[in-house]
């Protein structure tokens, strides 16, 4: 899969939390046996699959403050936990909880981790 997005306007795109964002897969026009399918078999359809294109840095963990130790720095450093989707990988994931954006006249979708049922990691996915 080759994106039309140059490094720098995916630079630009800063994703929060568990967010991930996936350019989704052509969808199938035809069945196995060569019937053409109306967009709205499409749209009916629970589970999409798309290529991951940027990830969100994680969970977040509370920052603990050492109070009795004076001489320590008391800037809060947030700490996250990072999730499991890498840019790249081909996600499964459960369209009611996918959000449609468009970007420099593509599509993708925003969706959480915890609705990305499966990742199917290979480096010679995207170019």
């Amino acid at each position: 899969m080759k994106l039309s997005l140059n490094k720098e306007d995916l630079d630009q795109i800063i994703m929060v939390g568990d967010r991930v964002l996936i350019k989704p897969k052509t969808p199938q026009d035809r069945t196995k046996s060569g019937l053409y399918l109306p967009a709205s078999i499409e749209q009916k359809e629970k589970l999409h699959n798309g290529y991951v294109v940027k990830v969100g840095p994680g969970y977040p963990i509370p920052a603990i403050n050492d109070f009795d130790e004076p001489w320590r720095d008391n800037t809060e450093n947030v700490k996250f936990v990072p999730i499991q989707p890498q840019i790249g990988d081909l996600a499964v994931y459960l369209q009611s909880n996918s959000f449609e954006i468009a970007f420099n006249k593509e599509t993708f979708v925003i969706v959480p981790s915890s609705a990305i049922l499966m990742l199917v990691r290979d480096d010679g996915l995207i170019e």
